[in-house]
Formats: structure tokens, C-alpha cells, sequence
């Protein structure tokens, strides 16, 4: 399941520490699916029988309060380092991570289920659904802060698509904006992946609809009922991609950037297309989603860095957690 690191202008835990939060992750999931499952197979119905189909999380001032400040903004300090200082640094971070305590980890991410479902696949998904909820929860909220959720992202089939069909070790960015010359710009989705960086732009509208391509601002949209323009993809695709290789060439980041426009459920005719943009529909779908699913590289030094990169140019709009003024007051 990928991993949302950045949710439009939302807060995010990631932002805390991107050389932290995506190892727990992995980590606190496969626990709590491993425990699950072995729960299921021996037919230990109690484990089932929770009140809540929510995830339960620990409070997150006792969570986060355990990490040691330093320990908590040190990735702030990494672009000051050279190549071989980092990746030391980032060995030993995982190592020093793999050291901590499991029971602590488990009680901040605990999957509860009102009955004891019948198959294993459906196993999983209620286990997906929980653990989507539990990554809205990382994307919005820090120790300190937190953001005002739309709630119609937990009912978004794209958000979804990208978080549960994708490897762990995919970073996503959903809508975000980014704050450029102090004005705020909202850009196409981006994953960092470990190999490289996709900006990803969704076509969709009923199934089989074909779109035709072009150079001009709109194109055309043929289907069910009258024939429609819809806004060129590409200009605000090409925009996300320029942005990203501008923000890794003043870190000096060496990641490919790959572009491209999915249209799942439909056709895209556009023979001449720019040779930098790839056109993902129904006949080479399956093709290209089978060898992102297939991706199994672990989390990368470069691929966090990266990340970071992305996420400091990023706009937070926030509030202060109610139980921290009461603290400040007192």
C-alpha cells in the first residue's frame, strides 16, 4: 500500500521526518497484518469482536512525545552533508529504527473488525480500508497540529487507486500545492517511487470514452452522448514535471522524472505526442500497472531525499492541537 505523504495543503508527519515515517509505516503494517492473519487462520473470533471498525491509535502526544526532539528534526540538516555522510547516516537510522520497541509501535496502529470475516480476500480489504483511514490520519495531523479534512477524499476512488493498489515503498502527493514565490500553485499527482518520480495526470470520465490529442488547449472527448472538450492534461502535467526538476536541480537530486496521462477505463488517440509524455490506456494499462506493482525495490536514500525536497516547498495550512494551547496556557 503506497504511502500519502502530502494531501493537498494538509499537515503531514512526513514533513516532520521523511527518514522516519515511511520505515515505521512498513513496519507498524506488517505487524498488525501479520497478527491479523494468524488471528483469522486460528479462528480466535475475540480478536474480532472489537466495538469499532476504526483503527485505534495511542494519543498523538504520547506517540510522537517518545521521539527525542534532535532525533525528530535531524533530516533538516541532511542537505548539509556530503553522499557518503548520508547514506552512513540513513544506514544507520534504519538500523537504530528496527531496534524499537514492537509493542510500543503496535499501540499506535491497531486494526479492530466487528465480526470475523469469511474469506481471506476479504480479509484484506477490510484490512486496506483501515489502513487508509490510519494513512488520512499520518497526511493531516502532526504531535503538534493539525489540518480540516474534506471528508469526500475518504470516498476518493483516485486516492484509494494510488494507495492501495501500489507498493509500500511508493510515496504519494495528491493534489499538492506548492507555495512558489509566495504564491500557492496546485499541481498534478506525483509518486516517488524508488527508481524515479512519476507526475501523473487522470483522464477519466464513462468507460470507452476516447479522447482525441493535440497541441491546442482542449481536446476532444467522443462517447456516450455529444462530443465534448475537455482541458489539454498535458499543460498542467508539463507544468508538475518543470516544477519538480527545478526543485532536484537546486538540491542537485539525480532522479528520472517520468510524465504520464492515465486513462484507465477509456482510449487515447494522439499519434503525435510529445516523446516525454507516456499515454496510459486501455490497451497498455495492465502492461504498465503490472510492472509498478511488480517494483520491488526497498525505500532509497535518494528516493527519501528527494521526497523531502518536494515537501519543503510544499504549502501547510494548519491549526494548533487544543490540548497543546491548554498545555502553553497552563
Amino acid at each position: 500500500m503506497g504511502q500519502l505523504i502530502k494531501l493537498q495543503d494538509y499537515v503531514s508527519r512526513y514533513e516532520q521526518d521523511i527518514y522516519l515515517y515511511p520505515s515505521r509505516y512498513v513496519r507498524l503494517k506488517k505487524q498488525q497484518w501479520n497478527k491479523l492473519k494468524t488471528a483469522w487462520e486460528d479462528k480466535d473470533f475475540a480478536s474480532f469482536q472489537a466495538p469499532q471498525l476504526i483503527v485505534q491509535e495511542a494519543p498523538d502526544w504520547l506517540d510522537d512525545g517518545k521521539q527525542p526532539l534532535m532525533h525528530r528534526l535531524k533530516g533538516l540538516w541532511k542537505f548539509g552533508r556530503n553522499e557518503k555522510e548520508e547514506e552512513e547516516l540513513f544506514e544507520l537510522e534504519e538500523e537504530n529504527a528496527a531496534k524499537d520497541d514492537p509493542e510500543e509501535e503496535s499501540s499506535e496502529f491497531q486494526a479492530n473488525f466487528s465480526y470475523r470475516p469469511d474469506t481471506e480476500e476479504e480479509l484484506k480489504h477490510q484490512f486496506l480500508d483501515q489502513i487508509f483511514r490510519f494513512q488520512m490520519k499520518w497526511a493531516s495531523s502532526t504531535l503538534t497540529e493539525k489540518s480540516f479534512t474534506d471528508k469526500r477524499f475518504y470516498y476518493d476512488e483516485k486516492l484509494k487507486y494510488l494507495l492501495q493498489r501500489f507498493p509500500d515503498t511508493f510515496l504519494v502527493l495528491y493534489s499538492p500545492l506548492f507555495l512558489l514565490k509566495k504564491a500557492p500553485v496546485e499541481l498534478e499527482t506525483i509518486i516517488v517511487t524508488p527508481t524515479g518520480v512519476w507526475c501523473i495526470s487522470f483522464l477519466e470520465e464513462e468507460d470507452l470514452a476516447v479522447f482525441i490529442g493535440s497541441k491546442e488547449r482542449f481536446w476532444e472527448k467522443r462517447g456516450n452522448g455529444a462530443e465534448k472538450k475537455v482541458l489539454n492534461p498535458l499543460l498542467a502535467l508539463n507544468r508538475t514535471g518543470k516544477i519538480v526538476q527545478q526543485i532536484f536541480n537546486m538540491i542537485e537530486i539525480d532522479l528520472p522524472i517520468y510524465k504520464a496521462v492515465l486513462c484507465r477505463n477509456g482510449y487515447i488517440d494522439f499519434p503525435a505526442a510529445p516523446f516525454d509524455i507516456q499515454l496510459i490506456e486501455k490497451r497498455n494499462y495492465e502492461e504498465w500497472f503490472h510492472n509498478m506493482r511488480n517494483l520491488r525495490s526497498p525505500l532509497k536514500h535518494n528516493q527519501l531525499k528527494g521526497a523531502q525536497a518536494l515537501l519543503q516547498y510544499c504549502q501547510t495550512t494548519s491549526i494548533r492541537r487544543l490540548e497543546w494551547e491548554l498545555t502553553e496556557e497552563s
